[in-house]
């Protein structure tokens, strides 16, 4: 499969080199580009219209997949108050931001640091008319204030397995970074001390690996929120353990961990999505 992709890539690569010796050719392309980035899915779930922008294939399966993916996240977000401060730490395209400021009425504040996510979480605020209750933090969260690298594994919009100044990702392991971001990381300390940023009622965190630096610099905040969901690699133990400390040491317990049925298997297969509760 991944040499048929190859071919593909290659093919097309070909193509669009041959079209932009032409005028023609050149104002072709363009009219695929802005035809994809204008794509949107529209997604109903539990009586709720939301607006996706699909410009690839990874989004659109993000948007097509949106109720049975997470069905843990949609069903802990439904059980939120209304009106909470919610932060949505890696953000990516925005769709649980969305769906909560849509669902629930909250007040959203979306951490999400990659270049080539930030237009789509942009998009979708926008086209779901969401423009004064979701702000976008274009910043990594991490243990302190740093200046360091976002360590990418792809440059596809919507695509995930990025890591703030470490070098491993979601499995602890060696992080096949094929793009980097000289940018900013700031704790959950600094976003509310620095930036005046809400202190939250209810944490989304999925940052793929340093889940446990980020509960680390942030001790402060998380005493004052209510819940948090947080996923966690069980086969990487620094983050698991580190993770449990930390929020334990905040005063929360855990109250469940799931995750859809088609990661029973394969290379999510020990990655949950914990619910922690006070």
């Amino acid at each position: 499969m991944k040499k048929i992709k190859f071919i593909i890539k290659k093919i097309i690569s070909i193509f669009v080199t041959l079209l932009s010796r032409f005028k023609a050719g050149r104002f072709f392309y363009s009219q695929i580009v802005d035809n994809s980035m204008t794509r949107v899915h529209k997604v109903n779930h539990n009586d709720l219209e939301l607006f996706i922008s699909i410009p690839n294939a990874l989004n659109e399966y993000r948007a097509k997949t949106f109720s049975s993916k997470e069905p843990e996240t949609l069903e802990w977000i439904d059980r939120m108050t209304e009106n909470a401060i919610f932060w949505d730490i890696g953000a990516n395209v925005g769709l649980y931001s969305c769906y909560a400021a849509k669902k629930k009425n909250c007040r959203v504040f979306s951490f999400e640091p990659s270049v080539f996510n930030l237009e789509l979480l942009a998009r979708n605020i926008f086209i779901n008319e969401l423009v004064g209750q979701i702000t976008i933090v274009p910043l990594p969260l991490s243990e302190s204030l740093d200046f360091n690298t976002l360590n990418m594994s792809t440059t596809d919009w919507g695509g995930a397995l990025s890591t703030f100044g470490e070098k491993y990702g979601v499995d602890g392991k060696n992080l096949n970074s094929i793009f980097k971001i000289p940018t900013i990381g700031l704790s959950m300390n600094d976003a509310v001390d620095n930036l005046n940023i809400p202190q939250p009622d209810y944490i989304k965190m999925d940052v793929d690996g340093i889940e446990h630096l980020i509960l680390k610099g942030g001790i402060s905040i998380l005493k004052n929120a209510k819940e948090i969901l947080i996923e966690i690699n069980d086969n990487f133990h620094d983050q698991s353990v580190e993770s449990i400390k930390f929020l334990k040491q905040a005063g929360f317990s855990l109250k469940e961990k799931r995750h859809a049925e088609e990661f029973n298997t394969g290379p999510a297969e020990f990655i949950f999505n914990q619910i922690w509760v006070k």
